[in-house]
C-alpha cells in the first residue's frame, strides 16, 4: 500500500534514505534548506515550500537535520510541521525523527506533538552514508509499540538492524551511547596504528593482522582503512561526532555521571577541530593524534 511520506533534511544521510522510501513505491514530499539533490527527483519526490506544506501533504513526517536546535525549529518554528497540525490535520499522522539529538529534548518534543493529535517515534540510525544508500542502516528506535510497528515497513526500506528499545526518547539514548563506542574505538584504533607507525612498522601489515584476531572491528576494517589511505572525506564529520559526544557528556553532567573516556575523546576532536578539520570524516581524528605524536601514518620512521 502506498503511504503518503514526508522527508524534511536531505543532507549526506537524508538524501539517500528518502531515495529508498520512494523506490518503496510511496508518494514523497521533501523539504530542505538546501538545493533538493537531483536523485530525489528523479525518484519522484515533490518538492514543498516549507516543513508545514510536506506536513499537510503526508501522513508519516520524517525528519533527519543535524541537531536539536535544527529539529525544534523544522517542528515548532514558524511554518514548521507543528504549525500544520495546528490547523487540525495531525489526527491519524506520525512524525518520526531520525536525526541524533538530546533524548531529554526529545520527550519534550513528543509530548508536544502527541499534544497537536499525532504519534510519535525517535528512530536515529548508524551506519553512515554507505548504510544510508544500501539499507543497510541500524535504527533504534523510542515510542510507543502501536506506532512502530505500522511504521517498521518503513523502517525497512532503510535499515537492517532494526529495534524498538522504549518509550519516547530511548532510541536517542541508545544513538548517544552508540556514538560514545563508535568515537572511542576511533580514538583507539588511531592511537595504536599512530603507535605502530612510530616504532618502524608499516600500519596497513599491522592492520591486516589486527584484522584476524580479538581487536578485530568495523571501525578497524573501514576507519582504520581510511586513515592509512589518508581518505577523509565525509561520511560522518567531526563536527557531527563532536556535537553527539556534548550530548553525551551533558547528558552524564545531569545524571551525575563519570565518562572519563568519552571526555578526552571530545578533546581530541576539539583538538582536530582546531586544526580547521571538523569537516572532515571522523576517521581525520587520527590527524589530531599524529600531530600530538609529531608522526604522519606513512612517514619515515622518525
Amino acid at each position: 500500500m502506498s503511504i503518503k511520506i514526508g522527508f524534511i533534511g536531505l543532507g549526506i544521510m537524508g538524501a539517500p534514505m528518502a531515495v529508498r522510501l520512494a523506490q518503496g513505491g510511496h508518494a514523497l514530499f521533501v523539504h530542505t534548506r538546501s538545493q533538493v539533490r537531483e536523485d530525489v527527483t528523479a525518484a519522484g519526490a515533490t518538492v514543498c515550500a516549507s516543513a508545514a506544506e510536506v506536513a499537510r501533504q503526508a501522513d508519516v513526517i520524517f525528519t533527519m537535520v543535524p541537531d536539536t536546535p535544527d529539529v525544534e525549529r523544522v517542528l515548532f518554528g514558524a511554518d514548521g510541521v507543528a504549525a500544520a497540525f495546528a490547523e487540525g490535520r495531525g489526527a491519524g499522522k506520525t512524525v518520526v525523527d531520525m536525526s541524533s539529538i538530546s533524548p531529554m529534548a526529545t520527550k519534550d518534543f513528543a509530548a508536544r506533538i502527541e499534544a497537536l493529535g499525532a504519534e510519535w517515534l525517535d528512530a536515529p540510525v548508524s551506519g553512515g552514508e554507505v548504510g544510508a544508500k544500501a539499507g543497510t542502516l541500524s535504527i533504534m528506535v523510542g515510542g510507543r509499540a502501536a506506532t512502530f510497528e505500522r511504521i517498521q515497513p518503513l523502517f525497512q526500506l532503510m535499515g537492517k538492524n532494526i529495534t524498538l528499545v522504549g518509550g519516547a526518547g530511548a532510541g536517542q539514548t541508545t544513538k548517544v551511547a552508540n556514538q560514545i563506542i563508535v568515537a572511542l574505538n576511533i580514538a583507539a584504533v588511531g592511537e595504536a596504528l599512530v603507535f605502530a607507525a612510530k616504532a618502524g612498522a608499516d600500519p596497513a601489515k599491522v592492520r591486516e593482522a589486527l584484522m584476524g584476531g580479538f581487536a578485530a572491528s568495523r571501525i578497524l576494517e573501514v576507519h582504520g582503512e581510511r586513515m592509512i589511505k589518508r581518505t577523509f572525506n565525509p561520511g560522518f564529520r567531526i563536527a557531527l561526532h563532536q556535537k553527539d559526544l556534548n550530548l553525551a557528556l551533558q547528558s552524564a553532567k545531569a545524571m551525575g555521571l563519570a565518562l572519563p573516556n568519552t571526555a578526552g575523546t571530545a578533546q581530541l576532536m576539539q583538538a582536530a577541530a582546531a586544526q580547521g578539520w571538523d569537516q572532515l570524516d571522523h576517521s581525520a581524528l587520527v590527524k589530531a593524534l599524529e600531530l600530538m605524536g609529531n608522526h604522519e601514518l606513512g612517514a619515515a620512521n622518525a
